[in-house]
This record gives structure tokens, C-alpha cells and sequence, in this order.
């Protein structure tokens, strides 16, 4: 089995999680390639100290990579997917960080799920993504035009609303009066879309979820859309600029630039385990049940 590995380091926190996954996949002889600034890292740090091949951006992924693990959160396996885009190279978060959705393998049981990955007894969760059109402004930064979690318009320089004209293949639904507006996808529906106050949905559900930033209008109301719908966006208000948000990447544009956003045309593959179920991490993250009262 070959496996690619990228991950984040946070203090100390992650180094027993990095020494057990090692230890476990290079005992079962699998064949490894690391992210190279993680990688590095792992060496100044003293984890690692014998050679292994690198890559560095999608292109250098080999197409018989059997999937990727990603060591941290939920924001790190945003960044893998970054790395894999539409190579279909299943993803495995290992959650070093704190709440995760998406980081399946809690660190108390690594070897346990690792040797369900080695004897390939997983199925693979089919995620949908959102896409940006057209070209993304050459200094942006921005590395990709999709998004696994959320699109999202957001005021930038001023304490002021902005508008957000919205139209649905073609036909306008309103003008939200707020601090911003977020597109997101099942998977983005328990991320910051949650925290606004938009609902969750199942990760097979084939819809997205228009939710408003702090609206004026209070009778404005997350909205679940069919994902073949083709979302069009236009942001006025009293600075010149917004900032557009594909998760983690963000980028300013110039008020009344059209922005349209579709369903992207391949899906992010998430591996899943029996033991740890969508509806279990949402019973366990959420305290769902912690109530005495149920």
C-alpha cells in the first residue's frame, strides 16, 4: 500500500500522534511519500530521522497512491484536499486537533483504524465541492477554485453592511442586507455555516446551504438549494472592495463583480470507518444526549 502523508504540528501536542502512526505504518512495510515542508519539519524536530520521498504540490501525487493522511484537524484536511484535487485519492484525517467533523481516527485508537485501512475494510464517502467560475485575480494567493467546506462574501475594510444581490440559475431571490453570505456544502453545513445558524445536513445530500452573515433584514433565513443550482452573487456597498473566501483562501474583489458559484465537477473522497459514523460524530461532538433529562 502506498500512502501520502501531510500534516500540521501543533507544539507538542501532536508529536506521540506522529511517533505512533510512523512506527505503525513503517513496521507494516508501507510505502510513504510526505508533504516536504512537513516533512522538514519532522526532521528539526527530531520525530524522523531516515529518508523518504517527497511531493510538494498535486502534480507530484503518483496515481496509484491508495489514499492520503492527514494529520491534525479539520482545517488540515481542507489544506490535503488542496494537495489531491481531483486525483480521487481518498482522504483520512487523523484528528490531533480539537472538535473535527472530518478527522475520523481519534489519537487514543491510530494503530486500531490504521490496520482497518491496511486491511482495506473502509468504504469511501462521496463529499461534493463548490467551484468558483472563471479565473481567479493572478495576485491573489489563492491556489484553487473550489472549495470543500464553503464560498462565502464578507465585508472587508468597514464596520458596514454589505448587499449581496443573489440569483438562482438565473432568477433573483434578494438582497441580503448583512455582513456577508455563505454557500455551503454538506460537509461545510457543520463549519461556519453551523455557527450562523444554518442547518446540518447528511453528507449525501445533494443540496447547499445559503446562509447570511448577522442580516439586517431578520426575515432572512438559511435556505437549503438543490447542488445543481448555479449561484450568482453581486456585492455593493460603501467600501470599493469585499473579500471572497473558498474556506481557508481568501482574496479581495472589487464590488459589483459577478461571482458564480456551481457544483464542482469531481468530489473529494473521504474514507470512513463503521466505527465512527456521521451520526455518531455529530452525537459526540455536539453532546447530543450529555442532558440528564434524556
Amino acid at each position: 500500500m502506498k500512502i501520502a502523508i501531510y500534516g500540521q504540528y501543533y507544539q507538542n501536542s501532536t508529536e506521540p500522534i506522529i511517533r505512533d502512526i510512523f512506527v505503525f505504518l513503517n513496521a507494516n512495510h508501507v510505502d510513504l511519500v510526505i508533504e516536504e515542508t512537513f516533512l522538514t519539519l519532522l526532521y528539526e524536530k527530531g520525530i524522523l530521522k531516515k529518508s523518504y520521498r517527497t511531493f510538494t504540490k498535486s502534480d507530484d501525487l503518483e496515481p496509484d497512491t491508495d489514499l492520503m493522511l492527514s494529520i491534525g484537524g479539520d482545517g488540515t484536511i481542507l489544506r490535503a484536499a488542496l494537495l489531491v484535487q481531483d486525483k480521487g485519492i481518498p482522504i483520512l484525517g487523523v484528528n490531533a486537533g480539537r472538535l473535527g467533523f472530518l478527522a475520523k481516527v481519534p489519537k487514543e485508537d491510530i494503530d486500531a483504524f490504521l490496520q482497518l485501512v491496511l486491511d482495506r475494510k473502509y468504504s469511501i464517502s462521496e463529499r461534493s465541492l463548490l467551484q468558483l467560475q472563471g479565473s481567479l485575480p493572478a495576485d491573489s494567493g489563492v491556489q484553487t477554485n473550489f472549495a470543500v467546506n464553503e464560498i462565502s462574501v464578507n465585508r472587508k475594510d468597514s464596520a458596514s453592511m454589505i448587499t449581496v444581490d443573489t440569483f438562482l440559475n438565473g432568477e433573483f431571490l434578494t438582497s441580503y442586507w448583512a455582513d456577508g453570505l455563505i454557500i455551503a456544502t454538506p460537509t461545510g453545513s457543520t463549519g461556519y455555516s453551523l455557527s450562523c445558524g444554518g442547518p446540518i445536513l447528511t453528507p449525501a445530500v445533494a443540496g447547499f446551504v445559503i446562509t447570511p452573515l448577522a442580516p439586517h433584514n431578520l426575515n432572512a433565513r438559511p435556505m437549503v438549494i438543490p447542488d445543481s443550482t448555479q449561484i450568482r452573487l453581486r456585492v455593493s456597498g460603501r467600501e470599493s472592495q469585499h473579500l471572497v473566501s473558498l474556506d481557508a483562501q481568501s482574496f479581495s474583489v472589487q464590488n459589483e463583480t459577478e461571482l458564480i458559484i456551481e457544483k464542482a465537477a469531481f468530489t473529494l473522497k473521504m474514507i470512513e470507518f463503521p466505527e465512527e459514523t456521521f451520526l455518531k460524530t455529530l452525537r459526540k461532538k455536539l453532546l447530543w444526549g450529555e442532558d440528564k433529562r434524556n
